[in-house]
C-alpha cells in the first residue's frame, strides 16, 4: 500500500493511501475513515475493496487524544480538566474538517467529493460530520452507530435485552444456564472459602476478591459474542450445552469461558492489573463522563442480573474520577436525535445508517428510512460493523447484498455531485423541448 503519514501543527495524525486514486485533475473522490476511541490503523476492508471501482483516495484520520494524536505535544494533556476540556466529539469533528481542508488544498483537489465513513462511535461521528460540515462532505456511511442511545430515546435495557434474545434464539437451554448461573455463583461465594473455590473452578489469573469480578467477566464474554462475529453466540452456546467439563451449571459456564479463550493458561481477570490500551480506556471513560452519557442497564427481562442505570451514582463516580459532572443532555442538545425522522427530513441528505440486528447496539440505531437519501440498511443476522469488514468468498448472500447496496448508493452520490458540479461550472442544460 502506498501510504504516507502526515502530522499537522497540533500533532494530528492521519494516513493517506494514493494507490487507487484517479487524481485531482479528474476530481476523483476521497473516502475518509473517521477514527474513534482507539489508535487508528490505515486499513478498513470495505474502503480498500471498493477503492478501485471508485478511483478513490483513502484517508484515515485519528481522533484527538487517542493513539499519537495528543494535543499540547505532551502526555500532560491527560492530567487535568483544563486540558481534557478539549477532549470531546465536537473538537474531533473540527479536527477532521481541518485535516480535509488542508489535504484538499495541498493536493489541489478542491473539486474532489468527500465521503466519510465510520463504525460504532466513529459511525456517529460520520453522521454528525455530515450534519455539521455539509460543505466538506457529500455523504456519510454510519455503520452500527447508536445515535439514539442518549437521553432516554432508547430504553436503557435495550442492549442487554438484545444480547438475551440472541442467546435465547440460539439455544433455549444455553440461555437458561446463563440465567441461573448468577445465583449459583452467589451461593458458592457465600460459603467459607467460597471465593477461593470460584477462583479454582474458573481458573482465574488472580484470586477473586469479589464474586462480581467473575460476573462482570462473564457478562463481557456474553455481550462480546453477541456484538461481534469474532466468537459467535452459536459457538459459545455449543460449549455451554456440550458440558465438556461437567453437567452442573458452573461447569457448563466454565466450558463457555474456555471455548471463548482457547488454550490460555488462565482465563478470568487476566487484565485485572493491566490495560492493554491505557489511553483508550482512560479516554473513553472521560468521554462517557463528560458528554457521551449512554444510560445502559438491565432488569428482570434479560438473562443478566438486574442492574438499572442510576444517573446519581454514575455522576458521583465521574466526580470522583475526573472532578466533573456528566452533561447528560449535551449530545441531543448539540447534535439532535429527538424525533430524528422529522428533523433530518427537513434539512439533511446522503447518510446511510447500516445496522445488523443481532448487534445489541442496533437498538439505538436508525432502523427505518427517513427519506430517499437518508437510508437505513438493516440485516437480520448482521453483527457490529460487519459491513465494513473485508469481503471474502464465504460471505453470506445477505452481507454481499448489503455491501453492494452501500456502494451503489455512494456511486449515486458521486454521480449527482458531478452533475451538480457541471451545472455550477457550465450552467444547467436547457431543455428546449420542455418549453413547448
Amino acid at each position: 500500500m502506498a501510504e504516507l503519514i502526515f502530522r499537522l501543527e497540533n500533532n494530528q495524525r492521519y494516513f493517506v493511501n494514493y494507490k487507487y486514486w484517479g487524481g485531482a485533475n479528474s476530481s476523483a473522490p476521497i473516502l475518509v475513515y473517521l477514527g474513534a476511541e482507539t489508535e487508528i490503523y490505515p486499513y478498513v476492508g470495505f474502503m480498500t475493496d471498493n477503492a478501485i471501482s471508485l478511483n478513490a483516495l483513502l484517508v484515515y484520520i485519528e481522533h484527538r487524544y487517542y493513539g499519537k494524536s495528543v494535543p499540547f505535544q505532551s502526555r500532560e494533556a491527560y492530567k487535568n480538566t483544563s486540558t481534557l476540556g478539549y477532549f470531546n466529539s465536537a473538537q474531533a469533528l473540527a479536527d477532521y474538517a481541518a485535516v480535509l481542508i488542508h489535504l484538499k488544498d495541498i493536493l489541489q483537489a478542491q473539486k474532489s467529493p468527500v465521503i466519510v465513513i465510520g463504525e460504532s462511535y466513529g459511525g456517529m461521528l460520520a453522521a454528525w460530520f455530515r450534519l455539521k460540515y455539509p460543505h466538506i462532505t457529500i455523504g456519510a456511511l454510519a455503520s452500527s452507530a447508536p445515535l439514539l442511545y442518549f437521553d432516554n430515546m432508547t430504553p436503557q435495557t435495550a442492549y442487554h435485552d438484545t444480547v438475551t434474545r440472541d442467546f435465547k434464539e440460539t439455544s433455549e437451554s444455553c440461555y437458561k444456564y446463563i440465567l441461573n448461573s448468577w445465583s449459583e455463583i452467589d451461593q458458592v461465594a457465600s460459603q467459607p472459602s467460597g471465593l477461593s473455590i470460584l477462583s479454582q473452578r474458573f481458573n482465574t489469573c488472580y484470586p477473586l476478591e469479589q464474586s462480581k469480578e467473575l460476573k462482570r467477566y462473564l457478562e463481557y464474554i456474553y455481550t462480546f459474542s453477541a456484538q461481534f462475529d469474532i466468537f459467535p453466540v452459536t459457538d459459545l452456546c455449543e460449549a455451554i450445552d456440550g458440558a465438556a467439563f461437567g453437567s452442573d451449571i458452573l461447569s457448563r459456564i466454565y466450558g463457555g469461558v474456555v471455548a471463548f479463550h482457547g488454550n490460555s493458561t488462565c482465563t478470568v481477570n487476566s487484565d485485572k492489573y493491566t490495560v492493554t490500551d491505557q489511553d483508550a480506556y482512560f479516554g473513553w471513560r472521560w468521554q462517557t463522563c463528560s458528554e457521551m452519557v449512554m444510560p445502559i442497564g438491565s432488569d428482570n427481562s434479560s438473562m443478566f442480573e438486574p442492574q438499572p442505570f442510576n444517573f446519581t451514582s454514575f455522576a458521583a463516580q465521574c466526580k470522583r474520577d475526573f472532578g466533573v459532572l456528566p452533561r447528560r443532555h449535551w449530545i441531543t442538545t448539540y447534535y439532535g436525535g429527538q424525533h430524528i425522522e422529522l428533523v433530518l427530513k427537513r434539512f439533511s441528505s446522503n447518510i446511510i445508517f447500516s445496522n445488523g440486528l443481532r448487534d445489541p447496539w442496533s437498538r439505538g440505531g436508525v432502523l427505518n428510512n427517513i427519506s430517499d437519501t437518508l437510508v437505513a440498511l438493516t440485516t437480520a443476522n448482521g453483527t457490529h460493523c460487519m459491513d465494513l469488514e473485508s469481503a471474502n468468498e464465504n460471505d453470506p448472500e445477505w452481507l454481499v447484498y448489503q455491501r453492494k447496496k452501500e456502494v451503489d448508493i455512494i456511486h449515486g452520490w458521486i454521480r449527482q455531485y458531478y452533475a451538480d458540479l457541471d451545472d455550477a461550472l457550465n450552467g444547467p442544460k436547457s431543455d428546449i423541448a420542455g418549453l413547448w
